[in-house]
């Protein structure tokens, strides 16, 4: 069966980007006190909030699941005998999607903010954030000839910067709620331009190389 017949990858950021937004903007008007603009995301699935577990799983869970699956199929798409920038930059981008998938699975500690689940969370984050940008700086470096790719190669590193500097960065100017919440969005945005870019190939060619 040819992958490109199914093309499942290209729909899987967009429904990704589509649950965490509506995750976030339902469980957020049903939490008296929440602002948007001034409250991270993960505050809706700290323990002891209502639904936490339900938002944590439409939130960070699925869209990570589904983010992890363009990951996927962006490895099937590149020849196993390529060279180590395009096929590590492809493990790092499945891996950044499981670090949203942790940040579900790890809930805040509102209360204790020194303990496990919180610092597991965190590392979660930086898992995310961290691994998201070395792959999209590796897969511009490894894709960088190949005409088909052009627009992950110029995008990728454009997004995966603004990722960081909104995660990292621009909190200390803007509401920490609006900044975390773009920097989601330009991260949904690279993993959609990597399922949109490059040739659909089946799962056979890919193998061969």
């Amino acid at each position: 069966m040819k992958l490109a017949s199914l093309r499942w990858w290209r729909v899987c950021s967009p429904l990704a980007a589509l649950l965490c937004l509506g995750a976030a903007l339902g469980f957020g008007a049903a939490l008296p006190g929440y602002s948007p603009w001034d409250h991270p995301l993960a505050v809706l699935g700290a323990q002891g909030v209502p639904n936490a577990r339900w938002f944590n799983l439409l939130g960070f869970i699925l869209p990570g699941a589904l983010c992890a699956m363009v990951g996927l199929g962006l490895r099937l798409r590149i020849p196993l005998r390529a060279a180590w920038p395009q096929r590590i930059g492809a493990q790092l981008m499945f891996l950044s999607a499981l670090g949203l998938v942790a940040m579900g699975l790890f809930q805040l500690q509102p209360q204790q903010l020194r303990g496990t689940q919180t610092q597991l969370h965190a590392t979660a984050w930086g898992l995310w954030w961290a691994t998201g940008l070395a792959s999209a700086l590796l897969l511009a470096l490894g894709l960088r000839r190949q005409a088909h790719w052009r627009g992950l190669v110029l995008g990728g590193p454009v997004l995966a910067l603004g990722v960081v500097a909104f995660a990292l960065v621009l909190p200390a100017v803007l509401p920490q709620g609006l900044s975390q919440r773009i920097a989601l969005l330009l991260w949904f945005g690279w993993c959609a331009l990597a399922g949109l870019s490059g040739p659909s190939r089946s799962l056979a060619g890919s193998l061969q190389g």
